[in-house]
């Protein structure tokens, strides 16, 4: 692979002069829309408000300008701080810095790798099993919050969320509970009524204000930094390092995934065209990488934010690098009243959220697509709750490989058919075989069995088979070493094979595994079925004289 394909080139811009004009105000959309987002996101994972804003305004640039889509907006996301906030809770805020430049190296080193691709193994319900997943976590970690109390350390989030519902002091909770109602009525009503207007930014404007005119007594995000902090690497030790490796894999294992997830997804909704998927793990890396050193939080793709992106006309990097530049100046300028807004709200925001990355249209679909389907979705769903994030894309990928294999096997057999043709003398003696759909380690050994029992009572008056395999389309080594063993079994008792229309992807594999050599002659390896049937009847003449 041609490393410049990797790096930024003056194409990324080539419709700049005919859009710049989309792509600030998208921009400008997008930043708005993302300051909510981005202060909850960095309070759900432990990290705080002001390692949310500067991840989205450092790594915004940075996937933007050597990222692999033209319209993805990058920051913090929901499921990051799923992901993160357990390793804070473990390791302390202190290892954030190092597990986020550690894994941005991981993510990077990816892309270099040309590893882009592997996203697309990973199967629909596993992803729509992921997300659902995600959504409930969301949820679940806002209730402290929504609630006014603070969560119990160190435990999961389903116990942790059961420990504040039991717990809960309901009137002392009416408060916040109020400023979260209020936050998801406007952001669920005002699009009805106006849907371009920003309701989650003007819900959280809405609260804070009222919260302060009438002095209600609820927590607030506190102080924020006034300035992007100077950069600083990470201190690295090995001890370190060993004890945090672990959680930097994960990190990177989920911001490869979404990222590309987000991207792929963002290309079919854009008229910008394909994203490079090897350019993008390298770019979302460079984020992470910049988003540690400057204090920040690791980047992922958000499906959200560029959802927006997309659909407020973005069609350039430009609508990514000012929606960070508008953070940017609210780091600046607005730090002061930002750092008054409610938790609750934040909370609100999040909810709401939650509940909009749920379409109950997609779930139905997928749970009335066939039993595998559903049980791959609903498994990576639970796993996802339950579990861990990266288990459950995992055992979701496995769940669904197995049910796939378990159906490429079903649909692979084994059929007697008639000779074609005018029937001579001696046909009763030849035996045509074809082997449809896959000879595999998933089918193998049933359709061996097959075999077998085709020429238990009935192999006393058969002199020749002959094997068609022309009609399979997939052949791996285990297939091949049992088709071996078929046949050296038949020869063993005196019954010639002939193999016909072997496929020339399938030659070296038979040839390899000792199919050729099992048969009693190298001619017995036919392409046409005439010249087999031919071939078989002068064995059959030969054996009657």
């Amino acid at each position: 692979m041609n490393p410049a394909r990797l790096l930024p080139r003056r194409s990324d811009y080539a419709d700049l002069p005919t859009s710049w004009r989309r792509d600030v105000m998208a921009g400008v959309t997008v930043g708005v829309v993302a300051l909510p987002l981005a202060l909850a996101f960095g309070i759900s994972s432990g990290v705080g408000a002001a390692a949310g804003l500067i991840t989205a305004v450092v790594a915004g640039v940075v996937a933007a300008v050597f990222g692999g889509s033209h319209v993805q907006v990058s920051g913090p996301t929901g499921a990051m701080a799923v992901v993160l906030a357990p390793i804070v809770a473990a390791h302390g805020l202190g290892s954030v810095a190092l597990v986020t430049v550690v894994a941005g190296l991981l993510v990077a080193g990816c892309g270099v790798a040309g590893l882009g691709r592997t996203v697309t193994f990973i199967p629909w319900p596993v992803i729509e099993g992921f997300t659902l997943g995600i959504a409930v976590i969301i949820f679940a970690q806002q209730l402290p919050a929504a609630l006014g109390v603070s969560a119990p350390p160190g435990g999961r989030t389903l116990s942790t969320s059961v420990h504040v519902l039991t717990h809960a002091d309901w009137a002392a909770a009416a408060n916040t509970l109020a400023v979260v109602g209020f936050v998801a009525v406007v952001m669920v009503a005002l699009p009805r009524l106006s849907p371009s207007a920003p309701a989650s930014l003007l819900a959280v404007v809405g609260a804070t204000v009222g919260v302060i005119a009438l002095h209600v007594p609820v927590a607030a995000i506190g102080e924020l930094p006034s300035h992007l902090p100077a950069p600083v690497l990470p201190t690295v030790d090995t001890e370190a390092l060993r004890t945090l490796l672990g959680a930097a894999v994960t990190v990177a294992a989920l911001a490869a995934v979404e990222s590309l997830l987000s991207a792929r997804v963002a290309a079919t909704m854009s008229p910008t065209g394909r994203y490079h998927p090897d350019r993008e793990l390298l770019g979302q890396g460079l984020a992470s990488v910049a988003s540690g050193v400057f204090g920040g939080m690791p980047a992922t793709g958000a499906i959200a934010r560029t959802a927006v992106n997309v659909r407020s006309g973005a069609r350039t990097r430009v609508a990514a690098i000012v929606h960070s530049v508008v953070l940017l100046g609210v780091v600046y300028l607005l730090s002061g009243p930002v750092s008054r807004v409610p938790l609750a709200a934040l909370a609100g925001v999040l909810m709401v959220t939650s509940f909009r990355m749920i379409s109950a249209g997609t779930i139905r679909s997928i749970l009335r697509s066939g039993r595998s389907d559903a049980l791959t979705f609903v498994v990576t769903a639970v796993i996802t709750v339950s579990f861990d994030l990266i288990e459950a894309v995992m055992i979701g990928v496995l769940a669904a490989a197995f049910f796939a294999l378990r159906n490429l096997a079903g649909r692979s057999s084994v059929t007697r058919e008639e000779l074609p043709g005018p029937r001579s003398e001696g046909d009763e003696h030849i035996a045509l075989l074809r082997l449809d759909g896959a000879m595999f380690f998933g089918a193998a050994e049933r359709i061996s069995s097959a075999i077998a029992e085709a020429f238990g009572a009935e192999a006393a008056g058969i002199r020749v088979v002959i094997v068609r395999m022309s009609q399979l389309g997939m052949l791996d080594a285990t297939g091949a070493r049992t088709l071996a063993e078929i046949t050296a079994e038949l020869e063993a008792r005196g019954i010639t094979v002939i193999i016909k229309g072997v496929r020339p992807e399938h030659l070296n594999m038979i040839t390899s595994v000792g199919v050729l050599d099992s048969l009693r002659h190298e001619n017995h390896l036919m392409d046409s079925l005439d010249d087999a049937i031919a071939h078989a009847r002068s064995h059959v003449a030969a054996n009657a004289s």
